[in-house]
């Protein structure tokens, strides 16, 4: 099977910008709280000593430390579970492991602590002046501190310039084992496989072979004939099967001595064979329009099929609120229920089964879906059924 890769590097500039979208208000934060609480500091004689009143320092230290620690704990969360940070979206890049999914909390505490090491020292140094109360020489020890962790931060996110794997490591890169790429140049690892490339459109967990009674008169002498459906399969990049695979009648099951080979005996009615009929699934839009799904089917405000893919069904929903994305779910019949994937869509997907249990979809992988459930994507939803 063909490995899809379609990855891109993020380049420097875009490495920097975020970065500094990243960081920049918890820093100047952190910043602007000591340097108001060192200017609080109030200086009185008494008994020949000099007091000092800390008061000032030990309020705005404490609040402008906690709000970064607060910060720093949500970015890690957020960026360790999906590789992305408010600098990472707006850049259009992405944080990942080794293998191209989501980087990991360590990990990212790691990037985080070897890209902010001079400004972590800034801060040790705060405290060990406030401690030994040496506050005439803060500004001459903090200020060259705080710049030279600044210039370290630059130098170690552009540091993977001289990467010699393609530009997808940095130092701090390195140290952690975490790759960046550019998602708007090329593909996002995280939602669609990995480095790898997405595999399969629906989960390996196939269902057990069911044996089926023949109808045919005789068969009861007959052995049984043995069908297995299994959920379709997608080889990168997802180009879908228009037909269940089933596993052929073998020829050693096959009678020669058929009771309905022997011409003179009396014929069944054509009645009497006529094949089970398959349920036909359908959906109905929560503004109450019905439709009778194909096999394959692409939801959106204005689905495109990606390419390779083969034609499919496409319903266009009106969204004047702009919640849906331009191809948001990817639906595939296959009789008894519905494997609904999300596109990697902006406001995501879930599914709210039929006893009223709400999960959300995670982008990229297929769900499926029963009839009486319903499919929420956007501000938009409509309910599985069977005509």
């Amino acid at each position: 099977m063909a490995v899809n890769l379609e990855l891109c590097p993020a380049p420097v500039a875009k490495r920097l910008g975020a970065a500094v979208l990243d960081w920049l208000a918890p820093v100047a934060i952190l910043v602007v709280a000591f340097t108001v609480g060192f200017a609080g500091i109030t200086r009185t004689h008494s008994g020949g000593f000099i007091v000092y009143g800390t008061g000032s320092l030990v309020l705005f230290g404490g609040i402008g430390a906690g709000l970064t620690l607060a910060y720093v704990f949500v970015l890690v969360a957020v960026e360790g579970r999906s590789g992305n940070t408010i600098g990472n979206r707006l850049m259009g890049i992405r944080s990942a492991d080794k293998d191209g999914y989501a980087p990991g909390a360590g990990a990212v505490f790691l990037r985080g602590l070897v890209t902010g090491a001079g400004i972590l020292l800034a801060i040790v140094a705060a405290i060990v002046l406030a401690i030994f109360m040496w506050f005439d020489a803060a500004l001459l020890v903090l200020g060259p501190l705080v710049l030279l962790g600044a210039a370290w931060a630059v130098l170690v996110v552009v540091s993977s310039t001289w990467d010699k794997n393609g530009g997808l490591r940095g130092w701090h890169d390195s140290a952690a084992g975490t790759l960046m790429f550019d998602i708007k140049a090329g593909r996002n690892p995280i939602s669609t496989g990995g480095i790898q490339g997405p595999y399969s459109f629906a989960p390996l967990d196939l269902p057990p072979v069911q044996q089926v009674v023949s109808p045919v008169a005789g068969a009861a002498k007959a052995p049984q004939v043995i069908h297995a459906q299994m959920p379709p399969v997608i080889s990168a990049p997802q180009a879908i099967s228009p037909h269940p695979a089933q596993v052929r009648d073998s020829p050693a099951l096959v009678n020669p001595e058929h009771p309905d080979d022997d011409h003179d005996r009396t014929q069944m009615r054509g009645g009497t064979s006529e094949p089970v009929p398959v349920a036909v699934l359908r959906i109905r839009l929560d503004d109450g329009r019905d439709f009778q799904l194909d096999r394959n089917v692409l939801v959106g405000r204005n689905p495109v099929g990606r390419e390779g893919e083969l034609q499919a069904q496409l319903l266009p929903v009106p969204d004047p609120g702009r919640t849906i994305s331009k191809t948001h779910l990817h639906l595939l019949t296959d009789g008894a229920g519905i494997w609904v994937t999300d596109r990697n869509s902006t406001n995501g997907s879930a599914v709210t089964t039929p006893d009223g249990l709400r999960t959300p979809l995670q982008p990229g992988v297929p769900a499926f879906v029963n009839p009486g459930s319903t499919v929420h994507f956007g501000d938009r939803s409509f309910h599985v059924g069977q005509a």
